[in-house]
């Protein structure tokens, strides 16, 4: 890689290195990220009105988030997307190790069962599960080796744990690329907040009519208000990946 791009020494399919376009702001340099992902349907719905989210996405598009995954220091998702999808948050599909699955659960509602409360095989690495709860939750006991919670402060008012306070305390226990996973409010709240370098929208060519929503932001009046970011488009198989750059 020289002055910012990549350059091939030999043959590479057109594939190939559309991916690299696509990845090589996350792997340039050093420097702290944080990525936001979501996988909707054309109406911008991530899941029905049931849950059932299994799967909206394609199989190249799940093998690109398994890359990001790969990428990232840690992966989070919100209370609500640990409880109702019980995801591994692993590297299955992608070369690269597991990343620390963070899960925000202020109100500690997250049942300790599943897969990111159970111990890989025999033979391998379990990546830790960090569990971001509010102070009123109070000490939380009985938790596997490979998991520990944190108690953070919470919003007086909503009693939601702030967006600037996760990646700053993330920050300082030394996971710098952090990967937003879902669901749609958590990784909503982190773009409101201003603190997604980029965000990987995922589009299926399905309609669903109803459901949940994906991003979800404040109302605003005029279309001068709304967020007009630069934006790159590549196939994801039968999805369309947008590489959004919320830096630009």
């Amino acid at each position: 890689m020289r002055g910012g791009a990549w350059h091939a020494h030999g043959p590479m399919e057109r594939d190939a290195g559309r991916l690299l376009d696509c990845l090589l702001p996350l792997v340039a340099d050093d420097r702290p990220w944080v990525v936001g992902q979501l996988g909707q349907s054309l109406d911008g719905r991530i899941a029905t009105h049931t849950g059932a989210s299994y799967y909206i996405s394609g199989w190249e598009a799940r093998v690109h988030l398994h890359r990001l995954r790969a990428l990232a220091d840690a992966v989070l998702v919100g209370a609500g997307t640990a409880a109702t999808d019980r995801p591994q948050l692993t590297v299955r599909h992608a070369s690269g190790p597991s990343p620390a699955r963070v899960v925000l659960d202020p109100r500690g509602r997250v049942p300790h069962e599943g897969p990111l409360f159970e111990a890989a095989p025999a033979g391998s690495v379990t990546p830790p599960t960090l569990l971001l709860v509010g102070w009123d939750v109070g000490p939380v006991g009985g938790l596997p080796e490979h998991v520990s919670a944190l108690p953070v402060d919470t919003d007086q008012d909503s009693g939601r744990i702030r967006p600037q306070q996760v990646v700053t305390q993330l920050a300082e226990v030394g996971y710098r690329r952090v990967l937003v996973e879902g669901g749609g409010v958590t990784v909503s709240r982190f773009l409101e907040a201003g603190l997604l370098d980029r965000l990987h929208l995922l589009v299926a060519p399905m309609v669903i009519g109803s459901g949940r929503p994906g991003l979800s932001l404040p109302p605003i009046d005029t279309l001068d208000q709304a967020l007009r970011p630069r934006v790159r488009r590549f196939a994801c198989g039968e999805d369309t990946l947008f590489d959004v750059d919320l830096r630009a």
